[in-house]
């Protein structure tokens, strides 16, 4: 990086350090369809081994995910969301729903029922007001609103 570059302070920047790379998402993706053990995770994700591995120790080491032992002899581990992972399906359901209309209109390769027994289609609101958040998002607050 340049010695005068300054990145912005930035909430967005900080959460893509931790899980913005595919590898990570994808595992994310998996333990939100219910896959919970390594061997399921590599077959689906098509990350190699060691950087699932390395993915999965970062996860957990921040709070995204957590191990449990299923097997003594030899240790086995299944992998599970924690509150702050399951947090993180929200935007990848989000995410899906940009794929599908922009790089799958036509057949997009997963859909997701809710329990109202209508496709998922998230949409993402202003707790306050009840409006589509990114039509009143305006005038950036804080540390990391410098526009200069």
């Amino acid at each position: 990086m340049p010695k005068d570059a300054r990145p912005r302070e930035c909430s967005v920047a900080d959460t893509l350090d931790l899980v913005g790379e595919r590898w990570s998402l994808l595992v994310i993706r998996e333990l939100s369809y219910g896959v919970r053990r390594f061997d399921q995770i590599f077959r689906n994700t098509g990350a190699s081994r060691d950087i699932l591995t390395s993915r999965l120790r970062k996860l957990e080491a921040n709070g995204i995910i957590r191990r449990e032992r299923y097997s003594d002899h030899p240790a086995r581990y299944e992998y599970h969301l924690t509150p702050a992972g399951v947090e993180l399906c929200d935007v990848l359901l989000v995410l899906m729903r940009w794929g599908d209309r922009h790089l799958h209109a036509d057949d997009p390769p997963v859909r997701w029922q809710h329990s109202c027994g209508h496709p998922v289609s998230p949409v993402v609101i202003c707790r306050h007001c009840g409006n589509e958040a990114r039509q009143g998002a305006h005038s950036p607050t804080g540390r990391g609103a410098l526009t200069s």
